[in-house]
């Protein structure tokens, strides 16, 4: 990875800041969780500097209804994620156009329900946030490859450090061995970032790159299924470090546009520059297993 240059933005700079003066016409940008929080003002943001933005939410009708009254263009899509059947029948949709894709912007998650939740036989946090975009993107390979030089773009979080032993419990992707919600969260978060890194070693012989991205403590529906203990600390401490929608925008529009980043690949960025992650996140060989794993686990869908 080639390091780029500190750049003038930071925690307080907002997704209108770090795009300002560029002109995205004829980029296409893919983003998950459309609908509401970061990836509606992302997308706004985005068709606002000329992107055409495929927006994917649950279902259609709330792609389309996230599109409506903003000034750009868009095509809404169905993008299910705690369903992997779905999740290939976007890929195969948007593969469908014909078109590159300029950016993948892995958005959509869900945070630390307070009761376990399955489906696929796995823990609802790892589905959802890791399993379905691991399946998104390399189902949407190609495409990506085909643009000049396409990004992936994946969200992490700082939650990332907050894991069970060993960073991913390969042994309870279930959860049916116990079940914390944080830890369950930052392992999924982590897994976020190991795909990013591995994913990046996989594009070093094409134009492409993936970076991961912290967007910071924003208050969105991301923690709506939170609950006890958890919910009461989150509302306790989000005053004093969080940031608003449009500022927690930026890093992730930053990473999918910003010229800085020509040519850098397997970044972990907060603050619109390169932070450090934690030694999991850093570490090959567990980057290589996960990707193992993911792609039996989906192996139906790839």
């Amino acid at each position: 990875m080639s390091t780029p240059p500190k750049s003038r933005f930071n925690r307080r700079s907002t997704a209108e800041q770090v795009t300002e003066g560029l002109d995205l016409s004829g980029k296409n940008i893919l983003i998950t969780g459309v609908n509401s929080g970061l990836g509606l003002e992302s997308m706004r943001v985005l068709a606002l500097r000329g992107a055409h933005v495929i927006g994917a939410a649950r279902t259609v009708d709330k792609a389309r209804r996230a599109c409506d009254g903003l000034e750009g263009e868009f095509t809404p899509v169905a993008c299910e994620l705690s369903k992997l059947e779905s999740v290939a029948s976007c890929a195969d949709e948007i593969a469908a156009m014909g078109i590159p894709l300029d950016v993948i912007m892995c958005n959509a998650g869900i945070m630390a329900p307070a009761k376990l939740g399955q489906a696929n036989g796995l823990e609802v946090q790892f589905l959802t946030n890791h399993l379905a975009h691991f399946v998104l993107v390399n189902r949407l390979l190609e495409p990506l490859k085909s643009a000049a030089a396409g990004r992936v773009v994946m969200l992490s979080s700082l939650g990332h450090v907050q894991t069970p032993r060993g960073g991913i419990d390969f042994d309870n992707l279930s959860g049916d061995r116990g079940y914390s919600p944080m830890k369950f969260y930052g392992q999924s978060k982590l897994a976020n970032l190991l795909f990013s890194n591995e994913l990046a070693r996989r594009l070093q012989d094409s134009p492409a790159s993936s970076n991961a991205v912290h967007p910071g403590v924003i208050t969105t529906n991301l923690a709506r299924d939170t609950g006890g203990w958890l919910s009461v600390i989150i509302k306790a401490t989000a005053p004093l470090v969080e940031r608003s929608v449009a500022q927690g925008a930026a890093t992730q529009c930053y990473a999918a546009t910003s010229p800085g980043l020509n040519g850098v690949s397997g970044a972990y960025l907060a603050d619109c520059n390169v932070a450090r992650p934690s030694k999991h996140a850093s570490d090959p060989a567990l980057a290589k297993r996960l990707w193992q794993v993911s792609a039996e686990l989906a192996g139906d869908y790839l």
